[in-house]
C-alpha cells in the first residue's frame, strides 16, 4: 500500500474528480448509455482492476490508482442510479450510504485487521480497505449532490466548504491529539464529494452553476493530470527502492536483491 502524503492526497483528489466526470461522459452525455448500463460496465472493470491489485505482490502506482479510479467511477454511476433512477433522492441516497459505511468501518475495527492504510499487508485487510473506499466513494457522489441539490449550496460554495473542512483536518492533524488513523478517514471520505462538486463546478452548464466546459474536455484534461501525477509517483518510488537496495548490507554482501518491493 503507498505511503500516504501531499502526493497520495494529491492523485486521491485528482483521481475522484475524474471518476465523476468520466461516469457523466458515459452515462448521461454524450454517450448517454444511462446510469444502469454504467454501472455494469464500470463494476466489471473495477473487478478486474480489483483482481490485478490482490494479485500484486507489492505497491504498483499505476495498478493501485486505477482500481481508486474505478471506486469512483462506479460510485458516481451507483450514486446516480440509486437516487435519480430508483427515487431515493439525495437525502436519501446520503443516509443510506453513509450508514453503509459507518457499518463497513465499524466491521472493519471489529475483525482486528489495521485501519492505517500504510501498514494493511493481508488479503483480507485490503479487502476491507476497497470496500470501505467502493461504499465512501459511491457516498461522496451523494453528499456532493446533497450539499449542492438539497442544502442549496450550489456547486461552487459546496466546493469552498468541503476545502474548507480538508484544511481544519490538516491543521488538526498538526495541532490536536486526534487519532491520525480518524483524520486520516475523515479526509479520505471528503476527498469525494469534493471532487464531485469541483468536478461539477467546472463541467456542468452555466444554466446550472457550472462553466460549461463539457464532460469531453474535462474528462481529458483531468485524465492527463492524473497521469503526471502517478508517472510522478512511480518515478519516485522506484527511485526510492533504489536508493534502499544499494544502501542494504545483505545487498552489497551477496549481490542479490533484499526482500522489500522490486523496482
Amino acid at each position: 500500500m503507498p505511503r500516504v502524503g501531499a502526493l497520495f492526497w494529491a492523485i486521491k483528489i485528482v483521481a475522484t474528480t475524474l471518476g465523476e466526470s468520466v461516469s457523466n461522459f458515459v452515462a448521461i452525455t454524450p454517450m448517454k448509455l444511462g446510469y444502469a448500463a454504467a454501472v455494469i460496465i464500470f463494476l466489471a472493470a473495477f473487478a478486474l482492476t480489483l483482481m490485478m491489485q490482490l494479485r500484486a505482490d507489492r505497491f504498483r502506482p499505476a495498478v493501485f490508482w486505477s482500481v481508486i479510479l474505478m471506486t469512483s467511477i462506479v460510485g458516481t454511476a451507483t450514486s446516480d442510479f440509486m437516487n435519480r433512477t430508483v427515487g431515493l433522492g439525495y437525502t436519501g441516497g446520503a443516509v443510506v450510504l453513509t450508514s453503509l459505511l459507518v457499518i463497513v468501518l465499524i466491521s472493519w475495527r471489529a475483525t482486528g485487521q489495521t485501519m492505517d492504510v500504510e501498514r494493511i499487508a493481508t488479503t483480507q485487510g485490503e479487502i476491507l480497505y476497497w470496500t470501505a473506499t467502493l461504499v465512501s466513494n459511491t457516498l461522496g457522489t451523494s453528499s456532493g449532490d446533497f450539499l449542492s441539490h438539497s442544502v442549496g449550496l450550489g456547486f461552487r460554495d459546496s466546493a469552498l466548504v468541503l476545502s474548507a473542512a480538508m484544511l481544519l483536518i490538516l491543521a488538526a492533524h498538526y495541532l490536536t491529539p486526534i487519532s491520525g488513523t480518524v483524520l486520516f478517514w475523515t479526509a479520505y471520505v471528503l476527498t469525494r464529494p469534493l471532487g464531485a462538486v469541483a468536478e461539477n463546478t467546472v463541467e456542468k452548464p452555466v444554466a446550472q452553476g457550472g462553466l460549461g466546459v463539457g464532460t469531453t474536455i474535462t474528462s481529458a484534461a483531468l485524465l492527463a493530470v492524473l497521469m503526471v501525477l502517478v508517472g510522478y509517483q512511480m518515478l519516485t518510488h522506484r527511485q526510492q527502492t533504489l536508493t534502499l537496495d544499494t544502501s542494504s548490507p545483505a545487498s552489497s554482501s551477496s549481490g542479490q536483491r533484499p526482500p522489500g518491493p522490486a523496482a
